[in-house]
């Protein structure tokens, strides 16, 4: 099972490991941008999330099967539309904490050479 997920964790990882992985679901702007739209208008077909991001549909798709797994949304499939939502609210409140650490920080992330695309 380890060798389909998208991220390889060590054969028995600890508890920060999977914090690590969990954050790093987070780590992506257009899965960040996904969650947005859901937190602000609720549930969304994967069509109308596609239109809204200007993504493709297998961009797309691709990011939410991630955001699925990791339990940050559901779906519902209603004939042969598929539609999302946040899965469970302390994921909305986890994005309202971010943005609110971000803004008494904002500045000292863009600077931060630390943590970029390139190490994520």
């Amino acid at each position: 099972m380890l060798e389909t997920a998208p991220f390889r964790l060590p054969a028995a990882p600890g508890e920060s490991d999977l914090v690590a992985k969990y954050f790093r679901a987070l780590g992506d702007p257009t899965r960040l941008r996904l969650l947005g739209l859901l937190r602000r208008e609720g549930e969304l077909s994967v069509g109308e999330l596609v239109r809204r991001l200007g993504v493709s549909q297998p961009n797309a798709s691709n990011h939410l099967a991630c955001l699925r797994w990791c339990g940050f949304v559901q779906a519902r499939r209603q004939h042969r539309t598929v539609h999302y939502r946040i899965a469970d609210p302390r994921v909305e409140e986890l994005l309202e904490l971010a943005h609110a650490l971000l803004a008494d920080n904002e500045e000292h992330v863009a600077a931060c050479c630390h943590v970029d695309e390139t190490n994520a």
